[in-house]
């Protein structure tokens, strides 16, 4: 049998344990949950899934049509108010999260699927981390690493994330540039793409409209262009941000690069919020994750969809397989 793939439950007081227990029906046998034990026993009780459940201490103990559980915390499910932050969430979100990434980097495991933390409750936790991409990094002591939005129609890498959008205007670099858009044609190509096309966004309106309005496109954004396509890559632009995602929906590119976090975001949300995957591109083990939050207004209401769960399941063993 192939390796599983281990979804990290996130923040139990979000819709982690209510959408694992939904993707379960169609996965149940690729999937190692690292989570509450206690959590998902009272959802699956409380919501007549009837699961059996089988809590073992390490993959190897894994077995068929059972949801195999690792817990490494003590969290009970009335320890905490659903749809609230809690430290106390927060910081076993990162305890699952922890235990994940040593066993995919023993290589015990396939990937890595993680379902949403809270980024308020982390830090109440004591651990201060902008999000999943921060901790993965640091735990897999990667440098280089980027975050890649994939949908069937839209796939989007960013040069930059989870920083002010000051700073991230500041980030545009040529190295950067570069850096990410390397990143992106290695997921791509593991995927199955022969010879993706890229597509390069401008920062500024028009793509700066030739310096008009901004250097940025002039000065770092063409010279990484022009270096990219010297090395093999077929990349293309700057391109008008505006228009380069609608291009990229209809098939002229595989991929845009964003200049920052919303450029990315905003259109991919627009086209498959469901459906949309999160790639950590750059690291030693292979990341994927539901592109939504912990969802806290819907969350314990049985009503939260495993779209985009199964859809970053799916996208983990395609990449997986080509490991």
């Amino acid at each position: 049998m192939e390796k599983r793939l281990e979804i990290t439950m996130g923040d139990a007081a979000g819709v982690g344990p209510e959408i694992i227990l939904k993707a379960a029906e169609h996965y149940l046998n690729d999937m190692i949950v690292y989570g509450s034990y206690d959590v998902l026993s009272h959802y699956n009780d409380v919501f007549s899934y009837a699961y059996p459940l089988n809590r073992i201490s390490v993959p190897e103990e894994a077995v068929t049509d059972r949801i195999n559980i690792i817990d490494p915390s003590d969290l009970k499910h009335n320890d905490f108010n659903v749809g609230e932050v809690s430290a106390l969430c927060g910081k076993n979100a990162y305890l699952f999260l922890e235990n994940a990434i040593h066993d995919a980097l023993d290589r015990k495991i396939a990937a890595i699927v993680t379902c949403p933390l809270n980024k308020e409750a982390l830090r109440l936790g004591d651990y201060d981390y902008a999000g999943h991409t921060e901790i993965l990094s640091t735990l897999c002591n990667t440098k280089k690493y980027a975050m890649l939005l994939w949908s069937d129609t839209i796939k989007t890498i960013h040069v930059s994330t989870h920083v002010a959008l000051s700073e991230a205007i500041r980030r545009v670099r040529k190295d950067r540039i570069m850096e990410v858009t390397m990143l992106a044609y290695d997921v791509l190509k593991k995927a199955g793409y022969e010879d993706p096309g890229i597509a390069i966004a401008g920062l500024n309106p028009h793509a700066g409209e030739n310096g008009l309005f901004g250097r940025e496109e002039i000065d770092e954004i063409l010279p990484a262009i022009e270096a990219l396509n010297q090395s093999g890559i077929n990349v293309y632009g700057p391109i008008s941000p505006d228009t380069v995602f609608l291009r990229c929906q209809k098939g002229d590119y595989d991929l845009v690069v964003a200049m920052y976090h919303d450029q990315g975001h905003i259109p991919l949300k627009l086209a498959d919020f469901d459906g949309g995957v999160n790639i950590t591109c750059g690291l030693p083990i292979i990341r994927t994750s539901v592109d939504h939050g912990t969802a806290f207004d819907i969350a314990g209401q049985n009503i939260a969809r495993p779209d985009s769960l199964m859809k970053a399941i799916d996208t983990a063993r395609i990449l997986s397989a080509n490991e």
